[in-house]
């Protein structure tokens, strides 16, 4: 029986890739398995992840034909899993040694449908610890609960995949499968979806993945029409939030973080190419007015005024002929 599956996709990240395999192999063990993703990378990675297949213990490779970005790849690594437990990373970041063993310790103590860790955040060579954002530590609790208050950092504003472990119930309910395709923010209406229809979780000061933050191959460092994925990403949190029995609680949470994230790609609108900047402004002016209006009233009025002026301003922009999320 296969205590562990760690998905791993990994698309054109040749420098990083070698660190992120031999943290795998420090954390190897004989009940554990490495599925390891190649998105259709057009760099030297496929010739590294073939080498990792002979000598990383666990190891077994997929290969994508055609890109499908990390949504996909996390779904094609699901569906090859076999581990009672599944957990991720992402093929350029890395873990401390024997992380993984007292990942799985953890939640086989509390017997809880998934778990969530804090993290190593490193950019350049700085070194910053992240916390998950529940103050209760190593009891079981009721996913719902940790979604609210709107208005201060929730459990499902750290959305991270690889920062947790999870039961292979989850799998079987249909709660751990990301939406095809998503280029970016692909955890949000994941991460939702587990807080709203997940039985049990529980957080744990257990520290061993490093995320390496500021890559530049990254998509969260390029400004290309892929980043505006995030609107159909939360365009899907207020849908399905929207559905649920506690709705009228709920919906602020969701209507609120919407917002935020969309003032924030619009404060740094200058990253983006001009006709990807055009089409973020067009975008997001059409999501604020699709979403439930007396909700996003309040949620303004709860902002501070400089956020919130830029974002009735933008409310008020003219809608675009064929934009569509």
């Amino acid at each position: 029986m296969v205590k562990l599956s760690v998905i791993v996709p990994f698309y054109n990240v040749q420098q990083y890739a070698p660190d992120t395999l031999r943290s795998l192999k420090a954390n190897a063990r004989e009940d554990f398995e490495f599925i390891l993703v190649d998105d259709c990378s057009r760099d030297g990675t496929p010739e590294i992840l073939a080498r990792a297949e002979r000598e990383l213990p666990g190891a077994v490779v997929v290969r994508h034909e055609k890109n499908g970005g990390l949504a996909t790849a996390r779904n094609t690594g699901i569906d090859r899993a076999r581990g009672e437990y599944l957990t991720f990373l992402d093929g350029d970041d890395w873990l401390a040694p024997g992380y993984y063993e007292q990942l799985v310790g953890a939640i086989e103590d509390l017997g809880c449908d998934f778990l969530r860790t804090d993290h190593v955040q490193c950019t350049a060579r700085a070194r910053s610890v992240q916390r998950v954002p529940v103050g209760r530590r190593g009891v079981v609790l009721n996913p719902r609960e940790a979604i609210l208050p709107a208005d201060r950092s929730t459990s499902v504003d750290y959305a991270f995949a690889w920062a947790g472990i999870y039961h292979r119930r989850l799998v079987d309910k249909g709660l751990l499968h990301f939406t095809d395709g998503l280029r970016t923010a692909e955890d949000r209406p994941w991460i939702w979806k587990l807080h709203r229809e997940a039985e049990s979780f529980a957080a744990v000061s257990l520290l061993g993945v490093f995320y390496r933050r500021g890559v530049a191959t990254s998509l969260t460092q390029i400004g290309d029409v892929r980043q505006l994925d995030f609107i159909r990403a939360f365009d899907q949190v207020i849908e399905e939030t929207a559905a649920d029995t506690e709705a009228a609680s709920l919906l602020p949470k969701a209507v609120r973080t919407y917002c935020a994230i969309i003032s924030h790609h619009v404060g740094s609108i200058e990253r983006f190419e001009p006709a990807v900047a055009k089409k973020l402004k067009s975008m997001s002016a059409a999501a604020l007015r699709r979403m439930p209006q007396d909700v996003l009233d309040e949620a303004l009025d709860s902002m501070d005024i400089q956020r919130a002026g830029k974002l009735r301003r933008l409310r008020r922009r003219p809608a675009a002929a064929g934009v569509a999320a």
